[in-house]
């Protein structure tokens, strides 16, 4: 059975891999080098990974802003130097016990909204072009500089001391490890994240997503795919004539009549022909597509 050549493949990451482990497990399976991914998920994490093959690679900056969605485990009353289970025990406090679902929903009514975050230092953002977690690694004191992100949903989905279970529904860029430890805070008793699933990135769901082990049967791929134009749907959507597909495909700018601003994915014959930025009443293509 055939697939198409370019594409977005939704797939569920296990715990363990990292990221780029299953970009090199997509490589190997669809025998196709220009592979890439679409936001990095820690290896004790698991859940949805956007998987961009071939010419599709270039949609990478387009999704990877997309708000995501996680379901997380907190324990309370522990700290670590991760602000996961990853990392070693700093400190233990034991006034969870004395906490009830009442109080836990009190304090998750400060994180709704935006707020300032500062990412952990064991993490991918770079210091002095360096990630940091190669620097706290090596015994630095990494500073990291807040960010703000924007919780639009928070809730709490399970109370069983010291673990508390949490829906988040966030903006890009957001550190779930960096939440956990701040509401445990919050509470006096400390926190560091157990567990972590993403289950939504955008309008694509972790229900859609392929296995690694699912990665070698094409037919499973093929129904999995999702074709650039459809990736897309985030952005509005351009209809071009024949005449406008010619113009813009040579990199020339073609007049739109309304007052759109922003960028557009252009569609000719129900296919992306290009990424295009409306402005003044003129849409100019960023990325073309089209042969």
């Amino acid at each position: 059975m055939s697939r198409p050549a370019d594409f977005v493949l939704p797939v569920d990451k296990p715990e363990g891999p990292t990221s780029h482990d299953v970009v090199q497990a997509a490589r190997r399976s669809l025998g196709v080098r220009r592979v890439g991914h679409t936001g990095t998920l820690d290896p004790f994490a698991s859940g949805l990974l956007l998987v961009c093959v071939g010419k599709a690679t270039r949609l990478v900056e387009y999704l990877t802003g997309l708000d995501k969605t996680y379901d997380a485990v907190a324990r309370l009353g522990q700290s670590t130097d991760t602000l996961d289970r990853e990392g070693e025990l700093v400190e233990e406090r034991s006034g969870w016990a004395e906490l009830d679902e009442a109080r836990i929903e009190a304090v998750l009514a400060a994180f709704r909204g935006s707020l300032e975050q500062t990412p952990p230092a064991y993490s991918a953002k770079k210091v002095r072009g360096e990630a940091a977690h190669r620097r706290a690694r090596r015994g630095e004191t990494v500073e990291l500089t807040p960010c703000v992100v924007t919780i639009h949903a928070l809730e709490l989905t399970s109370v069983d001391l010291p673990h508390v279970g949490l829906r988040v529904r966030c903006s890009s860029g957001t550190y779930i490890r960096s939440l956990a430890h701040d509401i445990g805070e919050a509470l006096g008793v400390g926190a560091h994240l157990v567990a972590l699933r993403r289950a939504a990135i955008g309008r694509f769901d972790i229900s859609h997503a392929l296995g690694l082990e699912q990665l070698d049967d094409a037919a499973a791929v093929e129904a999995a795919a999702i074709d650039p134009l459809s990736a897309l749907t985030h952005l509005p959507t351009y209809a071009a004539d024949d005449a406008d597909a010619g113009r813009l495909t040579h990199g020339q700018p073609v007049p739109v009549g309304e007052p759109t601003a922003g960028l557009v994915a252009v569609a000719h014959g129900g296919a992306l022909l290009a990424i295009g930025e409306c402005a003044d009443g003129l849409l100019r293509p960023r990325k073309v597509f089209a042969e």
